[in-house]
């Protein structure tokens, strides 16, 4: 899922701020990139991220009992000095997350990149029923969703081009852990 901050420094300065202050020069070292900033991933729940110098955390959350006990609380970037970065608000993020994630199915595919652009999908499709939104919180304190953003600044010296992305990934092995049940179902039988 892809919503952008709804709280901290991200939301009350704007993204070219926020990329200026906890971003990064481009580390590819191609050409065309030399002005450029990076704000990218992947953050864990409770792992300080050295290039950015931020922890993602759950404020507000109770990893043991699976519920939500401070309903203003979020999913935040908090600095060294515990400065909000950027929070997802429970309430926001749950109505984006029961908005996308109420009736998923999921279709596997490769993406082939020689010699020319193709895609392929699998016929073992994966059906997921009944989610919540604690269950995504849960997976985020196990370590099995992150937070994955690909945020950046073109031309930060002089007339700064953005791009944003944020987005929160979870590998394919671990999408059971998002549902009550899941139903694999072979669309060629």
């Amino acid at each position: 899922m892809t919503p952008q901050p709804t709280g901290g420094y991200y939301k009350t300065s704007g993204v070219v701020d926020f990329v200026r202050k906890y971003g990064y020069s481009d580390m590819t070292g191609k050409e065309g990139r030399e002005d450029r900033l990076n704000f990218g991933g992947p953050f864990r729940i409770d792992c300080f991220h050295e290039r950015t110098g931020l922890t993602l955390v759950l404020n507000g959350f109770d990893s043991a009992t699976g519920k939500i006990t401070d309903a203003s609380g979020g999913i935040s970037l908090l600095s060294k000095n515990g400065s909000d970065a950027a929070t997802w608000h429970f309430a926001d993020i749950m109505h984006h997350w029961n908005r996308k994630h109420a009736q998923a199915v999921y279709v596997p595919s490769n993406c082939g990149k020689e010699p020319e652009l193709s895609y392929r999908y699998g016929n073992l499709i994966r059906i997921g029923y009944g989610t919540d939104f604690t269950l995504c919180l849960k997976a985020l304190a196990m370590g099995k969703v992150d937070y994955d953003p690909g945020i950046k600044l073109e031309n930060a010296s002089t007339k700064p081009k953005v791009k944003h992305r944020s987005q929160f990934r979870i590998k394919s092995a671990d999408l059971e852990s998002l549902y009550h049940k899941m139903k694999t179902v072979d669309l060629t039988a």
